[in-house]
C-alpha cells in the first residue's frame, strides 16, 4: 500500500502486532523494483490497503509462496484479478468493518432527516429568533415513519440492524435478497418503485457495477414523495444527480450526499448553498480512530490464517461479481 495509508492504518505499534504473529518481510508500494520481487518470492501473505499495486497473472508468478492477500480496506476488485482466486490464493477483505461508521453515519442522516433538521436549521439561521418549528414542518419526526433501503449489501444489512432500536417502518429493495432473508432481516422486500414513492427517505446502499448506474434514474427521482430525503453514502453514479438535483432546487426533495458524480462537482453547483442539502466529501467510511478496527480485522484474520482456521471475512468468488 502507500506510504500514507500504510502510517494512518498501521503505525508503529500495529506493526509491532503483526511482528507478534508473522515474520514481517517489509512495507511495498510497487511489485515492479528488484527489492520487491525479492520480498514476493518468499511471501506468504500479503496485506494490502487502498492505493495498493494490482495483482494480476505477472505478481503471481514473482510470488510462489503466496496463499493469502488480506485487504485492510472494503472492496477488492481494483487490487486483485481473478486470476487470484482461480489459483486457490485465499482472499480476505475488512468491507465488514469498513461498513460499521458508514451504517452509523446513515442512521444518524435518517433520524435527521425525519426530524427536519436541514430545513429547521436554514430557517432558525434565518429568523434568528423562536418559531412554531411543528406548525412550519408538519409531520416532522421519527415515529412511524418509512426508510427505504436500497441494496441488502453489508452496510445495507448493518444500518437495518441499527435501525432496529427506532419505531420505523424499514422496507428493502435487491434483487438478490431470498424472502427468507428479508424475514431474518425482519424487514419487508419491495419492489423499486414501491419503495421510492411510499418512503419518508430513502438511503443507497447498492454496489456500484455496470446493472446499477442510474438505478435511481430520473423517473424513479419522480416517484419519491413530496419532502422526502435521498441519503447516498454508496456512490454518486447510482443515482441521476442531475434529476435530484433538479427536485431539490425546486424545494420538493431533501438530498444527503456523502458521494456525487463527479467525486466532486463543479464550484458553482446549485447543490452546495441550497437549505434541502447537505454535502460531505466521502467521510461515512473509515477515518481517524475508526482506522483503527481495520487494522484490528486484518490482524486478527492473520491470526486465524496461521493457525490453520477459516477466515473470518473470506471473499466468496461467486459473489463477487455481484458486489462492490
Amino acid at each position: 500500500m502507500g506510504d500514507d495509508v500504510r502510517e494512518r492504518i498501521f503505525p508503529a505499534e500495529q506493526v509491532a502486532r503483526f511482528e507478534q504473529v508473522a515474520d514481517v518481510a517489509g512495507i511495498l508500494t510497487e511489485f515492479e523494483s528488484d527489492a520487491a520481487k525479492r520480498a514476493l518470492l518468499e511471501t506468504d501473505v500479503l496485506v494490502t490497503g487502498w492505493g495498493a499495486p494490482f495483482i494480476d497473472a505477472g505478481v503471481l508468478d514473482l510470488a510462489p509462496a503466496l496463499r493469502a492477500v488480506l485487504h485492510s480496506a472494503g472492496t477488492v476488485k481494483p487490487y486483485v484479478s481473478e486470476d487470484v482466486l482461480e489459483r486457490g490464493i485465499r482472499v480476505s477483505t475488512a468491507a465488514t468493518a469498513n461498513a460499521a461508521p458508514v451504517a452509523e453515519y446513515t442512521v444518524a442522516m435518517i433520524v435527521l432527516a425525519n426530524k427536519k433538521v436541514l430545513p429547521i436549521a436554514a430557517r432558525y439561521r434565518m429568523l434568528r429568533e423562536e418559531f412554531d418549528v411543528e406548525q412550519a414542518f408538519p409531520g416532522l419526526g421519527n415515529f412511524g415513519k418509512r426508510v427505504g433501503i436500497v441494496g441488502a449489501s453489508k452496510i445495507g444489512r448493518r444500518v437495518i440492524e441499527l435501525l432496529r432500536g427506532y419505531d420505523l417502518d424499514v422496507v428493502v429493495y435487491d434483487p438478490f435478497l431470498s424472502a427468507s432473508e428479508a424475514l431474518s432481516l425482519g424487514v419487508e422486500s419491495v419492489a423499486l418503485d414501491d419503495l421510492l414513492a411510499t418512503s419518508d427517505v430513502v438511503s443507497i446502499h447498492a454496489p456500484s457495477l455496470p446493472s446499477t448506474h442510474d438505478l435511481v434514474d430520473a423517473r424513479g427521482i419522480g416517484l419519491m414523495r413530496h419532502g422526502a430525503t435521498l441519503v447516498n453514502t454508496a456512490r454518486g453514479e447510482i443515482i441521476d444527480q442531475a434529476a435530484l438535483t433538479a427536485r431539490v432546487t425546486a424545494g420538493e426533495l431533501f438530498a444527503i450526499l456523502d458521494v456525487t458524480s463527479p467525486w466532486v462537482l463543479e464550484h458553482e453547483h446549485p447543490l452546495y448553498g441550497h437549505d434541502h442539502a447537505l454535502l460531505t466529501p466521502h467521510i461515512a467510511g473509515s477515518l481517524g480512530g475508526e482506522l483503527g478496527r481495520l487494522a484490528d480485522v486484518v490482524l486478527d484474520e492473520l491470526r486465524r490464517f496461521s493457525q490453520g482456521l477459516p477466515l473470518a471475512h473470506e471473499v466468496d468468488a461467486e459473489l463477487l461479481a455481484i458486489t462492490a
